[in-house]
C-alpha cells in the first residue's frame, strides 16, 4: 500500500497544500489538494474518495475533480453529516452543479455513499473502518487495511480524547494531525486540534491500550509554527523512544 501526501498543511501557499492523501494512485482520503496536487492524468485514475468531515479544506476539490472527470462516476464515501455539507454547500446547484445528477441521473459525475461509524466496508479492495473523533463538527478517522493486511489509521482533524478510538484499531502507522505548538494549547483545545503535549498524552494512552507504539506521521501542520512543532515533537519522540515524522507535500509511505 503506497500512500502519498498531496497536502499536509492547514493553509495553502506556493509551498504548502491542504490535506489529502492518495493511496496507490486510485483512492484518496480528503480532498483539500486532489486537483492542485495531481496532473489531469493522475486525477483520471481516482475511483473513490473518503472524506473525514465537512470542513472546506477537506472537501474543497471534490467539485473540480467531478467537473474535470464528468465522463465517468467517482464514488464519494463519508458519514451522513459530511455528505449533507457537501450537497448543501458545494454541489448544491448554485456554487457548482449537482454532480449526483449531472451530466445525467443515469451517469452522474459523483455517487455518494453513506458510511456508518464502526462499520467496516470494502472499498476499491481496501478495508475501511470509520471511527468517530473529537472535532468542532462531526468527524471520523479511517483505519485503512491494505490488500496484504497492513493497517494505517488517519485521524483527520481531531482534538484530544482519542482513547475511545484505540480499542477498535491496530495500525502500524498512525497519521495524526498536530496543528499548533504548545504555547497555543488553549487555542488548539478550543478549535479541537492537537499540539505536541496533547499528542504525547494520546500516544501514551495508545501504548497503554495496545501495548506498542506505532510509527507516527504528523499532518495538518500550521506552516507559521512548523519549526516550533518540529522541535517540540522531536523532544517528545526522544523522550518516549518512538518514531515521529512531519509530513510534507510529496512525501510517500
Amino acid at each position: 500500500m503506497k500512500m502519498k501526501f498531496l497536502g499536509a498543511h492547514n493553509f495553502e501557499s506556493t509551498d504548502t497544500r491542504l490535506p489529502s492523501i492518495l493511496i496507490d494512485g486510485v483512492m484518496a482520503i480528503d480532498a483539500g489538494s486532489l486537483t492542485s496536487g495531481l496532473s489531469f492524468a493522475q486525477q483520471g485514475n481516482i475511483s473513490s474518495v473518503l472524506l473525514t468531515h465537512g470542513h472546506y479544506d477537506h472537501i474543497r476539490d471534490i467539485p473540480l475533480l467531478a467537473l474535470r472527470n464528468s465522463y465517468r462516476t467517482i464514488d464519494i464515501y463519508a458519514t451522513q453529516d459530511t455528505l449533507d455539507i457537501l450537497e448543501t454547500h458545494l454541489i448544491d446547484g448554485t456554487v457548482y452543479p449537482k454532480f449526483t445528477q449531472w451530466p445525467s441521473p443515469e451517469n452522474p459525475a459523483l455517487r455518494l455513499h453513506r458510511l456508518e461509524p464502526y462499520h467496516a466496508e470494502n472499498i476499491a479492495g481496501y478495508g475501511v473502518l470509520p471511527i468517530p473523533v473529537s472535532h468542532a463538527i462531526p468527524a471520523v478517522g479511517f483505519e485503512i487495511t491494505g490488500k496484504r493486511g497492513q493497517k494505517v489509521f488517519f485521524s483527520g482533524d481531531t482534538g484530544p480524547g482519542l482513547s475511545s478510538c484505540w480499542e477498535y484499531i491496530s495500525p502500524s502507522i498512525l497519521i495524526i494531525e498536530t496543528t499548533f505548538p504548545n504555547k497555543l494549547a488553549d487555542i488548539a483545545l478550543q478549535a479541537m486540534h492537537l499540539c505536541p503535549l496533547m499528542l504525547g498524552t494520546e500516544l501514551i494512552n495508545f501504548q497503554q491500550t495496545k501495548g506498542y507504539f506505532p510509527r507516527v506521521v504528523l499532518t495538518h501542520l500550521n506552516p507559521e509554527f512548523e519549526d516550533e512543532i518540529r522541535r517540540e515533537v522531536g523532544q517528545m519522540a526522544q523522550k518516549l523512544g518512538i518514531d515521529i515524522r512531519l509530513a510534507y507535500e510529496g512525501m510517500e509511505l
